[in-house]
């Protein structure tokens, strides 16, 4: 029918937006690209063979996602993890994990455990690995796991809405810990609170081990920013 046939056009070219905005979040997340680097319309056109349009477009969605920022008359940039971006995102993880672990511990079951302590056996298996991009994405995974499991659909909708900028802020957390094994050793208590049904001790070490990693990462920000600014000043002067 002409009618379907003239809805290929746009439903491809959605899928080309997907495509770019799934490669570029890639190359974001896993730190390939770092924060505060410039990106061009132009050079990622010709680097993907892709129109500016897709590219825009794709950007944009990216921008919804917290990763790119839109500067007025500069163009775009990978954005940065600032001490008040880490300050929001471990106090609103700190609220949407505690829940979670609290809702996923009330409902726990055979199967349930199993899924959860598989998802803990890949955040070891990782660690033991020490490879820190399966590191990060098996602790985001462990998380989200938590999450599914809470069975709260509109709590899971809304941690999704900030999943990429989470898996920056997990990464930068992790790769302050001294050893790599640790990160197993943040989440232990926590599983095994979840796993035998304890509500209270699940929400009670979700909301503790968001804010012990954020206080530390939010203090390592701000020392980083005084330094700048300082260094700025005594250019500038």
């Amino acid at each position: 029918m002409p009618a379907l046939a003239a809805l290929s056009a746009p439903i491809e070219k959605r899928s080309l937006n997907n495509v770019a905005a799934d490669q570029l979040r890639q190359v974001i997340v896993t730190g390939a690209v770092a924060p505060g680097v410039r990106l061009t319309e132009v050079a990622l056109a010709v680097r993907m063979n892709l129109s500016r349009g897709t590219i825009r477009a794709a950007l944009q969605r990216l921008v919804t996602e917290g990763l790119v920022v839109q500067r007025p008359y500069a163009g775009w940039e990978v954005a940065s993890l600032t001490s008040r971006d880490a300050w929001e995102l471990y106090t609103l993880r700190g609220a949407f994990e505690a829940l979670a672990a609290r809702l996923a511990a009330e409902n726990m079951d055979t199967t349930k455990r199993r899924t959860l302590m598989e998802a803990f056996e890949r955040l070891n298996d990782a660690a033991n690995f020490n490879d820190p991009k399966a590191i990060t994405d098996a602790d985001l995974s462990l998380h989200k796991t938590i999450v599914s499991l809470s069975g709260h659909r509109r709590l899971a909708d809304q941690y999704a809405l900030v999943e990429y900028q989470v898996r920056m802020y997990i990464a930068s957390t992790n790769a302050r810990l001294p050893k790599r094994q640790q990160v197993v050793q943040e989440h232990e208590g926590l599983v095994f609170a979840v796993a035998s049904g304890n509500g209270d001790e699940a929400e009670r070490l979700a909301r503790e081990h968001s804010v012990r990693a954020g206080n530390d990462l939010v203090t390592h920000l701000k020392r980083q920013e005084r330094e700048r600014l300082s260094t700025l000043e005594t250019t500038s002067a």
